[in-house]
């Protein structure tokens, strides 16, 4: 397999952390998404994800991008770990939550739209994250065990980790948000979520880099 990266792209993050659960070795291509103008709009990439975003894996003869349908194919195709629970109800709830990060918060922090923000860009950010993460406060109090829904990783763990990193740097205050940053803790200290992480990537800025 081949996945297309950039090491702080939150959704190619979600993709780094399904291959290392389930054990997939993979060469990275790094997009850089803010060099020459940004990576992803080469004419060159645009053969391989014609909606020029990260992440797109080549894996089993074909080319997929959007990081969840990434995520389903793998689980489809080489369900252990498994990521989605059997039951379900809990299964459901997997998938809301990690709905509600996927469109509901992170496509409005995303590098196209901060852009066209301005001045305003970390306060837009902000509030963005804010708002989403008041819901899934409140969610995450009702599905939550020792991570998401339950006491197994599943899918809306890949996608919370890499949004609560996007918080931290737009310097939302966690406070309110005990739920979310308990879950968080936890998570960070399995090895696939250490290995995905963006300050261990091949294209992580030396300074950046743990």
């Amino acid at each position: 397999p081949i996945l297309y990266s950039y090491f702080r792209s939150s959704c190619s993050w979600r993709v780094r952390i399904a291959l290392a659960l389930k054990g997939i070795s993979y060469d990275l291509v790094p997009v850089n998404l803010l060099k020459d103008g940004g990576q992803q709009f080469s004419a060159e990439f645009k053969a391989v994800n014609p909606m020029q975003q990260v992440p797109a894996l080549k894996i089993d003869g074909i080319t997929l991008s959007q990081s969840l349908a990434i995520i389903h194919y793998l689980e489809d195709t080489r369900p252990n770990p498994r990521l989605l629970p059997q039951d379900p109800k809990k299964r459901a709830q997997v998938r809301m939550i990690a709905d509600h990060i996927v469109s509901g918060i992170q496509p409005l922090q995303n590098l196209s739209v901060l852009k066209q923000m301005g001045e305003k860009k970390m306060e837009w950010a902000q509030n963005c994250i804010a708002s989403g993460f008041q819901a899934l406060e409140q969610i995450l109090q009702h599905t939550a065990g020792r991570y998401s829904v339950g006491d197994e990783v599943s899918m809306a763990d890949l996608c919370l980790v890499p949004q609560v990193s996007n918080a931290e740097r737009f310097r939302l205050d966690m406070g309110p948000y005990p739920t979310i940053t308990r879950i968080n803790k936890a998570l960070l200290e399995l090895e696939a979520f250490k290995v995905s992480h963006p300050s261990q990537q091949p294209d992580t800025p030396a300074e950046l880099g743990a």
